[in-house]
């Protein structure tokens, strides 16, 4: 059941926050109290689950008739009975979970790459169409619309030279990190990137991040100490204003072993 997401479109649809003691905790936080944006709601919850001391909070949309419920979620309907919650009459325990990706690779309007035969579309892509937040539940559309543009290009593409696994590029190149596949993370390195890089984040935490063995991992938190500011789901608490400087603006990091280059587009 940890693994479950439980989807945005259940507060879309009224499901009210309320901590262990049924109080709707969101009242006081945000002007739209459980229909806050998803990066104030994940750090409430895990403020109020500090607080209290909670394995979790609920999400409850008993309000809702068991036939809607069973039409609007059926997966997550069905999911909740075999866990032994019954949403239309009990709420449902959730906490924050980190999102899957919230972009960070640059595509043009047809997902290309700058990567000559990479293609990205939906979650992983970088395309400006949702600002500091992703914009719930539209990812799928997302995917149908890139998706679509991203195959027809790809169709007009010459087709390139057969890829030969040992002509990859050795570790020293650009980016100082082998095009072959990366291990995968180790549970020391999800556990220091939940701590030092989640919900909240602030420059000693993340110097600490850097030196993590994993590559990507150290990307990361390169990354995040360029962005002196707070917006979306990157929170600095030692940078917590929004700079409106950085309106309307993506910072691109080109990494090497020497040096980090800032780019505005």
């Amino acid at each position: 059941a940890k693994s479950f997401l439980i989807s945005e479109a259940v507060r879309g649809e009224g499901g009210i926050l309320r901590n262990a003691a049924g109080s709707p905790f969101m009242d006081g936080v945000h002007p739209r109290a459980s229909l806050a944006p998803r990066d104030i709601v994940a750090r409430a919850i895990d403020a109020e689950i500090k607080r209290t001391g909670a394995e979790c909070v609920y999400l409850d949309i008993t309000h809702q008739s068991r036939e809607f419920l069973q039409q609007r979620f059926p997966a997550i309907y069905a999911k909740c009975l075999e866990c032994g919650i019954d949403m239309a009459m009990e709420p449902i325990p959730v906490v924050p979970a980190a999102h899957y990706q919230c972009g960070g690779v640059v595509t043009s309007p047809e997902g290309r790459t700058e990567l000559p035969g990479l293609w990205a579309v939906g979650e992983v892509g970088c395309t400006g169409l949702h600002g500091a937040n992703r914009l719930a539940s539209n990812s799928l559309t997302e995917c149908f619309v890139f998706g679509a543009r991203a195959a027809q290009a790809a169709l007009d593409e010459p087709p390139l030279a057969a890829f030969a696994p040992d002509t990859a590029p050795a570790a020293d190149g650009p980016t100082g990190m082998a095009s072959s596949v990366l291990s995968p993370l180790t549970d020391s390195s999800r556990q220091a990137l939940w701590r030092l890089a989640g919900l909240e984040r602030n420059g000693d935490g993340l110097r600490e991040l850097q030196s993590d063995p994993h590559p990507l991992v150290a990307l990361i938190a390169t990354a995040a100490l360029a962005r002196e500011e707070s917006r979306g789901a990157h929170w600095r608490t030692d940078f917590p204003n929004r700079n409106p400087e950085l309106d309307h603006q993506h910072v691109t990091l080109v990494t090497d072993r020497k040096s980090i280059f800032r780019h505005w587009a």
